[in-house]
């Protein structure tokens, strides 16, 4: 049955390699679980068993933000199982989630963006001028590290001054681009196509081998610019996709305008920002309120 629903989340649902391979670990070691404490299969699980877990992964010092993902994933899993109807009642219908505390996520400072761009050194071969044009999209797009990893030479659209992503779902939607980022891809593909071998021929960034980009890769560069100029505790592609979202609402962009640009899929989750940009709000209170000291 787990695997019939992993081919349901990659044929019907279409989610990412990724997602699926998270579901089928955290609903692996629901199965285990059940067969070493309870001598039975996962699907037969009741609801004081399945709390029982929850209590074993709280035990197991397991964050509470962890446990709800685990969670969400076992939920799904009932979920199906009862609408193919395999089971005849869903355990998990009256668990509810952990409480956690909400980290706020503080952006990188327009200071520090510009340190990145204009006083880090790159070096002039492929992987430094790569490197920088990394950076460079993801701070100009707000785009997710697995939708430039997909990018394609096909996807940069030169003469309309935008590109074109595959976000979640294989949902596309098209990004509006600066023609100083398509000067910076231009100049980047000259250097790609002077590659030796080039076995990855239709994806736009490339290793130096002329190979597929992979996650840990994009990550580690990231990383290594990032720590050169900030030393906020989180530096990753993430991170800059929330600094460009709370950078254009603080220079005046529409909520709505950012979703779309991010691939959000309800305002919900473009809400975030809003808390970010709690200093130009507080800004605004202070020249806009009619009881507001005037200097």
């Amino acid at each position: 049955m787990l695997d019939k629903f992993l081919d349901y989340l990659k044929y019907e649902k279409r989610y990412s390699l990724h997602t699926i391979k998270a579901y089928k670990t955290d609903l692996e070691e629901l199965y285990d679980y059940s067969e070493l404490i309870h001598n039975c299969s996962s699907e037969d699980l009741n609801y004081q068993q399945v709390r029982h877990y929850i209590v074993y992964l709280q035990d197991r010092d397991f964050s509470n933000r962890t446990i709800n993902r685990k969670l969400s994933s076992i939920k799904r899993y009932y979920k199906y199982l009862l609408s193919i109807e395999h089971i005849n009642t869903d355990p998990t219908a009256k668990i509810s989630s952990l409480k956690h505390e909400k980290k706020v996520m503080v952006p990188y400072s327009r200071e520090e963006m510009d340190n990145l761009f204009n006083s880090m050194e790159f070096t002039d071969d492929f992987e430094g001028r790569r490197d920088k044009l990394m950076l460079s999209v993801f701070y100009n797009t707000g785009i997710r590290q697995s939708e430039l990893i997909d990018l394609k030479l096909t996807s940069v659209d030169f003469s309309n001054s935008q590109i074109k992503v595959l976000g979640k779902r294989n949902k596309e939607r098209i990004i509006p681009v600066l023609k100083e980022l398509l000067d910076e891809i231009s100049d980047y593909i000259s250097l790609r196509n002077e590659l030796e071998s080039i076995e990855s021929g239709d994806h736009l960034f490339l290793t130096k081998n002329g190979k597929h980009l992979y996650p840990s890769l994009v990550y580690g560069r990231i990383n290594y610019y990032l720590s050169n100029v900030t030393k906020k505790v989180k530096k990753s592609p993430h991170m800059i996709r929330h600094t460009f979202a709370t950078h254009m609402m603080d220079a005046g962009a529409d909520l709505n305008s950012i979703k779309e640009l991010l691939g959000h899929t309800s305002l919900v989750a473009t809400q975030v920002y809003t808390h970010s940009s709690i200093g130009k709000l507080k800004s605004i209170v202070n020249n806009a309120h009619p009881r507001a000291k005037k200097k």
